[in-house]
């Protein structure tokens, strides 16, 4: 994430350490991960579309993953960065494995270790451009929380990022109950994503469900949603405004 550009000194000599930049930008780019208790464990849906500027580039990515034996990380943003997250939590996991001690990391110390994480490179000012979201069980206790890029975090019983946040939070505060079925769960996760798939420039209707519960991960097979365009708004949005 952090290059150097060489600069001509007054002898003709390249000095590589005179000026160095940030990523001021990202690159590929993920959109909205929505996340929910229900009454089994934690259910999670993202897109599988990967953005280069505004151009859909990638269509095959997953942005949900396992994260040892009781926690599934997803996120939006920059896919390298993630890529770079995925690679310490490999270390972490496995640096706790080596203890053989028959205890293993809940969600809990995995959301305060990307806390510190993402604080700590945006107090570099070389952030990972992410936004992350934790779940798990550990112990019969469902956990969910999210982190921001420069180190703001929560808990709550559901959780979205990006344009889910503003589209996604809104149905689920009206609609969520802490004893959801499976079923209803993901019927409930459905309504979120095709809300986004159809305000959201970024989301593509192929996208992933994950389902995290005592017994581990299982992450469903890439599919799709019915979707319904006629509606009156989107043939003439124009209708009934000033000007018209």
């Amino acid at each position: 994430m952090t290059f150097t550009i060489p600069i001509e000194n007054g002898n003709g000599v390249k000095d590589a350490e005179a000026d160095s930049q940030r990523t001021l930008y990202p690159y590929v780019t993920g959109t909205s991960v929505v996340a929910i208790k229900y009454k089994d464990g934690i259910l999670m849906a993202s897109d599988m579309g990967g953005s280069y500027g505004s151009t859909l580039r990638y269509k095959n990515i997953e942005r949900m993953k396992a994260i040892g034996k009781h926690s599934l990380l997803g996120a939006s943003g920059e896919i390298s960065d993630f890529q770079e997250i995925l690679r310490y939590l490999d270390e972490l996991t496995l640096n706790d494995n080596m203890w053989d001690d028959g205890n293993s990391l809940g969600p809990k110390e995995v959301h305060n270790y990307l806390t510190r994480v993402m604080y700590n490179r945006r107090n570099k000012f070389n952030p990972l451009w992410n936004t992350l979201v934790l779940g798990g069980v550990k112990n019969g206790e469902k956990y969910l929380g999210m982190v921001s890029m420069i180190g703001v975090s929560f808990e709550d019983n559901h959780v979205a990022t990006g344009f889910g946040n503003h589209l996604a939070r809104p149905i689920l505060r009206d609609e969520w109950r802490e004893d959801l079925s499976f079923e209803e769960g993901v019927k409930l996760l459905e309504k979120c994503m095709r809300v986004l798939l159809y305000r959201d420039r970024s989301a593509i209707n192929k996208l992933q469900i994950a389902k995290m519960t005592e017994e581990g991960v299982t992450v469903s097979e890439p599919y799709s949603l019915k979707t319904f365009w006629e509606f009156k708004a989107f043939t003439n949005p124009t209708v009934g405004a000033e000007g018209s």
